[in-house]
């Protein structure tokens, strides 16, 4: 995952006690690698809070997790995903892209996205 500057200031952010959560996950078509600078996915398809949680990969409680099931409504090939703090715009803290997940109307598609803090 590529992490964004304005993600790492949210961060930082909420490091402190301010700024909000992140706590969504959105899904897209985009090919395009992110940089640093990018602010949102390439072309998203959907996007939605997230259930959280953390689990333990190298110490109790080191990372962070968000999954969400999307209904899918048409023909896609799914390629990037990200994780963002506000369901309407949010500042993304950082972002992916991957080999097609291919999905038709019908289909349920979970993202289960992991970030471990090492």
């Amino acid at each position: 995952m590529t992490v964004t500057n304005t993600g790492k200031a949210e961060a930082a952010e909420l490091l402190i006690g301010a700024g909000t959560a992140f706590d969504v996950v959105a899904i897209g078509t985009g090919t395009t690698d992110f940089a640093a600078t990018s602010t949102k996915l390439n072309n998203e398809y959907a996007r939605d809070t997230a259930t959280t949680s953390t689990e333990t990969t190298d110490v109790a409680g080191d990372t962070a997790q968000f999954v969400n099931s999307f209904s899918i409504t048409e023909s896609k090939a799914i390629t990037e995903a990200g994780v963002l703090n506000e369901d309407a715009a949010g500042i993304m803290l950082g972002a992916q892209t991957f080999s097609a997940v291919n999905v038709v109307s019908g289909d349920t598609l979970e993202i289960s996205y992991k970030i471990d803090i090492d």
